[in-house]
């Protein structure tokens, strides 16, 4: 056994016993060592599973702390520091680790998918891009002022190519463009606070979508880019409408 083939092996066995510290250590050094070979299907799930994981008891983290903060505004100064001070230091964590995942893509990930036209390069290349978007948009998240702007536009980008691409070859119920449909969605809603554009595309991709969903097995839905809270958020705008009075978990 190689060294890369070792530690998939290892990030499989570390997504068993639910140790995604230890999965993303793994995966990380896959991309890193793989050279001129591409990550298949189950190599990028792997790693988009661990990065999710890990990311995403942050992202709670932060808005459990964010709350305790708002809500420490009449306690004494002592507690605000610590309160404070606590999501700053979640916040560095947090960016640390979607600099990382975005690194990772942009130096090692998507170069490879870019020069290629075949039809799995297409199905990966909208993958890495709707990674980025997503990443970006976990950033965005913790961020004000200017800095929140510049990589709000960053986020939107990779959202807007991705969508592009997957346009050109992967139809309507490709669990990918299915996917990138729901996180742009919810990007338009959360951080954009366009309700209307965030309607429009939930709607476009579930009318596209739902004539062919018979034919989508089950197993395909693995799309490990989407969130529990983006897809509840993506059903709760196709429900809701014109979401005036949507209440966002």
């Amino acid at each position: 056994m190689n060294q890369v083939d070792e530690n998939i092996y290892r990030a499989k066995i570390a997504e068993q016993a639910e140790r995604y510290e230890d999965m993303v250590a793994a995966m990380k050094k896959v991309v890193e060592e793989m050279g001129d070979r591409e990550l298949n299907h189950e190599e990028r799930n792997l790693l988009s599973v661990a990065y999710k994981n890990v990311v995403g008891a942050k992202r709670s983290a932060w808005r459990i702390i964010s709350s305790v903060e708002l809500k420490s505004e009449n306690e004494n100064d002592e507690k605000k520091q610590y309160a404070e001070e606590y999501r700053e230091k979640i916040e560095s964590e947090l960016r640390k680790m979607c600099n990382e995942v975005l690194e990772l893509i942009d130096k090692y990930l998507l170069p490879k998918e870019e020069k290629g036209t075949s039809g799995a390069q297409l199905e990966a290349n909208v993958f890495y891009l709707k990674m980025k978007g997503d990443y970006y948009r976990y950033v965005v998240e913790i961020e004000k002022g200017d800095e929140k702007a510049k990589v709000g536009e960053k986020s939107n980008d990779a959202y807007k190519k991705a969508q592009d691409k997957a346009k050109e070859g992967l139809p309507p119920t490709h669990p990918i463009r299915l996917g990138l449909a729901l996180n742009y969605s919810v990007f338009h809603y959360e951080i954009k606070n366009d309700s209307e554009e965030a309607c429009k595309l939930a709607k476009s991709a579930f009318d596209e979508a739902i004539a062919e969903l018979d034919s989508v097995e089950e197993d395909s839905y693995k799309d490990s880019t989407t969130g529990d809270r983006d897809r509840d958020i993506f059903f709760q705008i196709l429900v809701e409408g014109t979401m005036d009075d949507l209440e966002v978990a």
